[in-house]
C-alpha cells in the first residue's frame, strides 16, 4: 500500500534528525511527500530537501501571513525555483483573515500575482484558505478555469462551498482534523466530494490526527491514519482510499510522475 503526503513542512528545527525522519516516513508506507514553501527561504529549503531525498518534492510560494518578508523581485525567484524538476506547484499561496492585523489588500494583490505566475508557468497551485471563504471564491472564480490544476489544502470550508469550488476545477486535501470527533464540517465535505478529487496531507508539524492529539511535531507518518478516516467516510477500504489519493495527487502534480 502506497501513501502520499501532498502538503507538509519539513525542517531540522522541528524534527531533528531528518535522515531518521525520512526513514520512519518510508517505513510507514508514505513513499512521497511534498514540502510546502511558505516564503522564499522555506521554498529554497524545500529544493535542498528534494535534492537530498528521493521521495521528497516541494512547492515554492508566499503564504498570506508571511508577506512582510516579500520584496520586489521575489516573484522572479519563485519562478526560478518552480523550474526545478522536483518543484510540483506554486504554493502555498492564498488568503488568511484569521489575525486582526490582516492586510487584505496586500494579500489579494500577491495572491493574484502568484496565481498569474503559475498560469504563465503552466503549473498547478497549492492554496491556503482560512476565514475568507467568500473572498477566496471570488478570486478563484476570477481565475477559473484552472487549466493546470489547483488544490485547496487542509480544506475547512463547508460542503456546499466545496461543490462550488469543484465546479471551478479544484481538488482538495485533508489532514489530521478529519479524524477529530468534532470535525463534522470537514467530514461532510469529504462525504460530498468525489473520491477522484481528494488527497491526503498532514500539514506537519501541525494538525496531528486523533491518535496523536496534543503532540508536537506531527509528521507525515500520520498519513495512513488520515487515509483510513477518509476510507471510513467514503465507504472504501484503506487500500482503495490510499490508491485514490495517490492517483489524484499524480494527476494534479504531474512532476511527481517524472522522478
Amino acid at each position: 500500500m502506497k501513501f502520499i503526503d501532498v502538503h507538509c513542512h519539513i525542517n531540522a528545527e522541528d524534527y531533528g534528525d531528518l535522515d531518521k525522519l525520512i526513514r520512519n516516513i518510508n517505513a510507514a508506507g508514505v513513499e512521497k511527500i511534498i514540502s510546502a514553501g511558505f516564503d522564499l527561504v522555506s521554498s529554497e529549503y524545500g529544493k535542498y530537501l528534494s535534492e537530498r531525498y528521493e521521495g521528497v518534492y516541494f512547492t515554492a510560494g508566499f503564504h498570506p501571513t508571511e508577506l512582510k518578508k516579500y520584496r520586489a523581485g521575489d516573484l522572479d525567484k519563485i519562478a526560478e525555483l518552480a523550474a526545478h524538476p522536483k518543484c510540483v506547484a506554486v504554493g502555498e499561496i492564498g488568503l488568511d483573515y484569521h489575525y486582526p492585523d490582516t492586510d487584505k489588500q496586500l494579500q489579494h494583490g500577491i495572491f493574484k500575482e502568484q496565481l498569474g505566475l503559475a498560469r504563465s508557468l503552466k503549473m498547478p497551485v497549492q492554496i491556503h484558505s482560512r476565514d475568507c471563504a467568500e473572498d477566496m471564491y471570488g478570486v478563484l472564480r476570477e481565475f477559473a478555469p484552472f487549466e493546470y490544476g489547483a488544490m485547496l489544502h487542509c480544506y475547512s470550508h463547508s460542503a456546499e462551498l466545496a461543490a462550488e469550488f469543484l465546479k471551478l476545477g479544484l481538488k482538495f486535501s485533508f489532514g489530521g482534523s478529519c479524524t477529530w470527533k468534532g470535525s463534522k464540517r470537514v467530514k461532510r465535505a469529504i462525504a460530498a466530494l468525489p473520491r477522484e478529487v481528494i488527497m491526503t496531507e498532514t500539514d506537519s508539524p501541525y494538525i496531528p490526527p486523533a491518535s496523536k492529539y496534543g503532540e508536537f511535531p506531527n509528521t507525515p507518518e500520520s498519513v495512513p491514519e488520515i487515509a483510513g478516516q477518509i476510507a471510513l467516510i467514503k465507504g472504501l477500504t484503506t487500500e482503495e482510499a490510499a490508491e485514490s489519493c495517490w492517483n489524484a495527487a499524480h494527476s494534479l502534480f504531474t512532476k511527481l510522475n517524472d522522478i
